[in-house]
């Protein structure tokens, strides 16, 4: 069984992403601090274009997994698909996003605080993918 997925709402998941990451790390918002935390140089003129294309391609991946999962999720439970995608996105950062990005801060000493901060902008970024992909459906446009 391949899982219905509705291709539009990826796509604008995988867009919100960017949003979402542009908006968490933006100076004013958590940028600042999240510089001085997890120690990025910000004076070493590097190009910012190949770490964001990795992040689309990310997100994009990200995006299509919860989607497919949701609608497995979907397909098993029944119920309200909206709410479907939102437990599952959840469940799938706290068994696998949240508890990956803990054990690899704990063994690379990294403060806690931003530890916290970055499973935090997943789950956030995860639930409005949610959100998106859950109001949109499950039927391809």
């Amino acid at each position: 069984m391949v899982p219905e997925i509705n291709i539009w709402a990826v796509l604008l998941a995988t867009l919100s992403s960017m949003v979402v990451g542009a908006i968490w790390y933006a100076r004013p918002v958590f940028g600042n601090w999240w510089i001085k935390a997890a120690k990025v140089d910000m004076d070493r003129n590097a190009s910012a274009v190949v770490p964001m294309i990795v992040t689309l391609v990310v997100s994009f991946i990200s995006a299509l997994v919860l989607a497919g999962s949701a609608a497995i999720a979907q397909e098993f439970y029944g119920g309200n698909f909206l709410l479907n995608a939102i437990v599952t996105a959840i469940i799938l950062w706290a068994g696998f996003t949240a508890a990956r990005f803990i054990t690899h801060d704990a063994f690379e000493g990294r403060p806690a605080g931003l530890t916290l901060l970055n499973i935090s902008h997943e789950l956030v970024t995860l639930v409005i993918m949610a959100l998106i992909i859950g109001l949109f459906g499950i039927s391809a446009a």
